[in-house]
């Protein structure tokens, strides 16, 4: 699998499938979730409130992923996430890992090529870029069997975020 990182606005991603940093009940919010409900339409809240319905009745909970439609992006699918929160005192590693192992294991399910990451935990849930981008990183090379995906791309907003995910990437692999 191809592992690369550039800056851009993920709800424009022509990958297969862009993730959502999503919160527990799946609904609309700020940040990346509000810019990618806001693109998708209605039809992405409407299959959020499908996931939670049949798959994820008390809230997707920190470290899961779930896939749905992406509605009205170019993205076929949307795989939500919800990422720990620092400020909650959510700061296990591998918490954060598992939002991006099992986002590719859902892309895989859908028969996803593609998919687009952003910088999940980052922003308003506290965690240091340089961080997130290392256990991003590690964890999507980490995969041993991505299924059908071909492409991990990660998606940051700002030049910042770019620096952190490009130096990550040229580091030698976690042992």
């Amino acid at each position: 699998m191809r592992v690369g990182a550039v800056r851009g606005d993920i709800t424009r991603e022509r990958t297969d499938a862009i993730v959502n940093a999503a919160n527990a009940a799946l609904a609309p919010g700020g940040g990346v979730s509000g810019a990618i409900h806001r693109a998708a339409g209605p039809a992405l809240a409407a299959a959020c409130r499908e996931a939670r319905r049949t798959r994820w009745p008390d809230g997707l909970p920190v470290g899961e992923a779930v896939a749905t439609a992406g509605g009205d992006l170019p993205a076929r699918w949307v795989i939500h996430t919800v990422g720990p929160n620092a400020h909650a005192g959510e700061t296990d590693p591998a918490l954060l890992a598992s939002c991006y192992r099992k986002c590719l294991r859902e892309a895989a399910a859908v028969g996803a090529r593609s998919v687009s990451f952003p910088a999940v935990s980052a922003g308003i849930f506290g965690w240091d870029m340089a961080e997130v981008a290392r256990i991003a990183v590690d964890a999507v090379r980490g995969v041993a069997d991505p299924g059908s995906v071909e492409l991990a791309r990660f998606v940051l907003f700002d030049d910042d975020g770019l620096e952190a995910f490009t130096d990550a990437l040229a580091a030698p692999p976690a042992a």
